[in-house]
């Protein structure tokens, strides 16, 4: 028994070590591979700060392709770099201003998503997203198509408002009950998993709040002047959204024909523990509850109605922040487990943008490109495809942060299409178990095989970017 131990904990420690390993030698290759390609794309004409934020793409990409160091300290390793190799005298001969590389930390854009934060943990800390649900299950019956449809539209549009990993999570124990009563072959069970984790990524594609590779294209969009309020990206972004949860639902029920004819819903009526609570209790969690209510209600009126009040909607995002704090509804371990990591990563992306853009190296490149003379509308599909292949293997916010600046600089008389094409193109990422955060929770269960993806990615990788396009072009020009 000893020596079983002693060997597990042998196998343990070597895993650790290559794991150690492999990260260290993708943190060197992706220096070299960064040192490599700034030789072969620099140009004389180059001065120091353009040779140093060529380098720092290039090492950026590696690392968020390797996942050598987490993703958000590839954002904080960004925003350093900027400082201490153009702002210093030490690095550069001439050193700039950095200031507006730092200030993207207090950009607009991360005050919303800020927000949004602290008003899905809110809902999330009441109960508000379970009664939601529950309102929401029960008008729509017991029929296995018309349910699979309800929740399917339910997880979209909480994900809109809530991170998708939150919404899954919650959802798929929602279903657990009726999940676990269906047997390992059922094709219903394997329906209402997939389309959870469909909605639930398709849904963030509603809001700028829905999904970091949205805000990463607002933000880009507001430092080359333009500004697109909430209620315009909701114009873009919920048609779509909705559309493609509707496509998955009816590509479902073809490919997994659903073999039961009523679901058991029975636990939609569970007691939720009030028996067991003093009344005084029950009142206050009510009480919170009609709270959060309100705070959602006018923080979402006041972000859609930004067009007639004109009140900026970083100023918005500060009432669900002050409220929820407060009024004791969101304490601080609450704020500390917020996704930060996130906001981290937006900055840096942010940063790293406005540095290709301010020290010329856009404008050298493009240049460049120009004299290629692609199809205008081929290059659309072309970023739109390569979103989706890039967000399958990698973090969808890296891959937004990687192409909508360089689609900004490239067609500068077209500079709101393609930034709205990739940052809606990146929440198509649906192929493999590990593309987004709700599919490898739904794969998780142990439910579901890795090819139970492909063809619901297929689908959704494919169709999703050509009805983006369509849609972009058609309300865009």
């Amino acid at each position: 028994m000893a020596d079983s131990r002693s060997a597990s904990t042998r196998m343990l420690k070597m895993k650790r070590v290559v794991a150690y390993q492999t990260k260290i030698i993708a943190f060197l290759s992706s220096i070299l591979i960064a040192f490599f390609f700034t030789w072969r794309l620099g140009d004389p004409s180059f001065g120091e700060s353009q040779y140093y934020v060529l380098f720092l793409l290039f090492f950026s990409v590696g690392l968020w392709v390797t996942e050598a160091v987490p993703p958000f300290a590839v954002g904080i390793m960004i925003i350093g770099f900027l400082v201490f190799s153009l702002g210093s005298d030490y690095f550069n001969a001439h050193p700039e201003s950095v200031k507006q590389y730092v200030n993207t930390w207090s950009d607009s854009v991360m005050w919303l998503l800020l927000g949004g934060f602290f008003l899905a943990e809110g809902m999330k800390k009441v109960g508000l997203d379970v009664s939601l649900f529950k309102m929401t299950l029960k008008s729509f019956g017991s029929k296995p198509d018309r349910l699979l449809l309800g929740i399917m539209l339910s997880t979209a549009t909480i994900s809109m408002v809530m991170s998708n990993t939150a919404t899954t999570a919650m959802m798929i124990a929602m279903v657990t009950p009726v999940v676990t009563q269906l047997g390992n072959s059922s094709n219903y069970r394997r329906s209402l998993l997939l389309g959870i984790a469909a909605a639930a990524t398709l849904g963030g594609m509603g809001t700028i709040i829905g999904s970091p590779p949205n805000a990463i294209a607002v933000g880009s969009l507001e430092n080359v002047g333009i500004r697109i309020s909430f209620t315009q990206w909701m114009a873009f972004g919920v048609p779509v959204s909705l559309g493609l949860v509707w496509l998955t639902w009816w590509f479902l029920r073809r490919i997994y024909p659903i073999e039961i004819e009523v679901v058991n819903t029975d636990f939609i009526h569970a007691s939720n523990g009030n028996d067991q609570k003093e009344e005084w209790m029950i009142e206050e969690e009510n009480l919170k509850k009609r709270i959060v209510l309100i705070v959602l209600g006018i923080t979402a009126t006041l972000w859609l109605t930004n067009n007639l009040h004109g009140i900026p909607v970083a100023a918005v995002s500060g009432i669900p922040i002050i409220l929820l704090t407060m009024l004791s509804i969101i304490n601080a371990d609450d704020v500390r487990r917020l996704p930060w990591d996130t906001l981290m990563l937006v900055a840096g992306g942010l940063s790293l943008g406005l540095a290709i853009t301010e020290t010329g190296l856009a404008a050298h490149f493009v240049s460049k490109l120009q004299h290629f003379n692609m199809n205008y509308y081929a290059l659309i599909v072309a970023f739109a495809l390569v979103t989706v292949m890039l967000s399958n293997v990698m973090s969808n916010t890296a891959a937004s942060t990687i192409l909508i600046p360089l689609a900004i600089i490239l067609v500068p008389g077209e500079s709101i299409i393609l930034p709205l094409v990739i940052g809606l193109s990146a929440s198509c990422a649906f192929f493999l178990p590990v593309s987004t955060p709700p599919s490898a929770i739904a794969f998780s269960t142990g439910y579901l095989k890795q090819a139970e993806f492909r063809r619901t990615g297929l689908l959704i990788g494919l169709v999703g970017p050509l009805l983006i396009i369509l849609w972009v072009l058609l309300i865009g020009k």
